[in-house]
């Protein structure tokens, strides 16, 4: 036999050190600094993807699409505030600070959220007058930092949201690099211009949930017992961050799970801490049955909602609302294909674009740059999001209707199954075709 005749075999590339693992090792090399970015963890998890519901048709009664109603309102808050929140939607805005986005993107947050019928939610940073001025609702966020905090926002808010973790950085402080730092930016913040800024990865006056108790005490009475307190935990231990978030007397836990984005933070913290948010749910909701708190305090979930039928499979699974935020930058105008020229000259491409740290985004959105500012319209941006609000509604209606539900509320773990055993242990409903739910004692 001939050399000529030996056959040829293809190189293979190890798994553990890939292309994306040589290149991250090469880069650490070169600049001896970790890797910054914003967005949400980009590795494959179990996700909500992974359920199926179960529609009616014998064994259950579907609901007539054009004739009988499936409500979708939700109040937020009736444990002690004297004015709960009370939502046309179970759909609203995460927060995101002011500083991270634009005051134009945060106005389109706040005219979309308003016209669909929910709320908005600030963020690191204080509220600004255009989020304020355009949110019928609007949640006020008092994180560990303290950025923009003063009392007379906590009174104007309609709810505030106690910040101790998120789920792409659970047990982690939160980034704002010197480029994003304008005038009016640090102005809001009390720090230098042009400065990075870092946020604390803990509240400085409490060390465990005793101390929660006294901060929230003493945020009802400067808001003389008005306002709903969200307490908001990323996704790390879930069962007992929200015992202990209810013990401390929380009206909303909002769980946040580890596909939520970022402004910005280490990409190790993003895709290699937390839970994903499907694992996540369960175990908050079972905290709340166990405390005999389930729907006396609400459950809002983030973290990865795209479409309706997210929503609808995280209703089922016991969460009285969810928060969305990458999919409102998105729907108001984020990694949009019509600024791919652009996005290429930045060494990306439109919908891969997470260096939002960096201030120089196309869309004008994650921006402080007023020419990059002037791109984007927030008039068209609330349009859009009201829009995309709507059609998430409108999906979540129409998956309850086929389920036989009259509320959106209505909608139980009975009405699901799983395509895999992963997920079939986290969400603790059925493998598909079959009544196994991996994990449960005796199975």
């Amino acid at each position: 036999m001939t050399d000529d005749a030996i056959p040829a075999t293809t190189p293979r590339k190890p798994w553990t050190f890939n292309d994306d693992v040589n290149s991250d090792i090469r880069r650490a090399a070169e600049t001896g600094i970790y890797d910054i970015r914003g967005g949400g963890a980009k590795r494959r998890v179990p996700h909500f993807d992974d359920l199926l519901f179960l529609g009616a048709s014998i064994s259950r009664y579907p609901l007539e699409g054009y004739r009988e109603k499936c409500e979708t309102t939700v109040t937020l808050g009736t444990r002690f505030a004297k004015k709960p929140i009370e939502l046309d939607i179970p759909i609203t805005i995460a927060g995101m600070s002011f500083g991270a986005l634009s005051g134009p993107a945060k106005e389109a947050l706040g005219r979309g959220a308003t016209a669909a019928g929910t709320s908005t939610t600030t963020g690191d940073g204080g509220m600004t007058e255009e989020e304020r001025g355009h949110s019928d609702k609007l949640v006020y966020q008092y994180l560990p930092s303290r950025y923009g905090m003063n009392p007379d926002d906590l009174r104007r808010a309609d709810a505030i949201e106690v910040v101790v973790g998120q789920g792409a950085k659970p047990g982690g402080g939160g980034m704002l690099l010197g480029q994003k730092i304008s005038d009016r930016v640090a102005e809001m913040r009390n720090l230098p211009k042009g400065i990075d800024q870092r946020s604390a990865c803990r509240h400085p006056d409490w060390t465990g949930p005793d101390d929660l108790e006294i901060k929230i005490l003493e945020l009802r009475e400067i808001t003389g017992w008005e306002k709903p307190i969200y307490i908001k935990i990323g996704g790390a231990r879930p069962y007992f961050d929200t015992t202990l978030a209810v013990k401390a007397g929380a009206d909303v836990v909002v769980l946040d799970g580890m596909q939520g984005g970022t402004a910005a933070t280490q990409d190790v913290f993003i895709e290699h801490v937390g839970q994903p948010t499907l694992a996540c749910i369960r175990p908050a909701v079972q905290a709340l049955q166990d405390l005999d708190m389930h729907r006396e305090v609400q459950l809002v979930v983030s973290g990865g909602i795209r479409s309706g039928a997210d929503v609808a499979k995280a209703l089922a699974m016991g969460a009285d609302a969810v928060a969305i935020g990458t999919a409102a930058l998105v729907a108001i105008g984020d990694n949009d294909p019509r600024w791919e020229a652009e996005y290429n000259k930045l060494g990306t491409t439109a919908g891969a674009y997470d260096d939002w740290q960096e201030g120089r985004d196309p869309a004008g959105i994650t921006t402080q740059t007023p020419e990059l500012m002037q791109r984007f319209d927030p008039i068209a941006g609330g349009r859009r999001l009201r829009n995309y609000l709507n059609v998430m509604t409108l999906e979540t209606q129409t998956i309850a209707r086929a389920c036989g539900k009259s509320h959106v509320h209505n909608l139980e773990p009975e009405d699901l199954c799983a395509l895999n055993i992963e997920a079939a242990a986290m969400a603790g409903v059925p493998l598909a075709g079959t009544d196994w739910i991996p994990g449960k004692q005796g199975l």
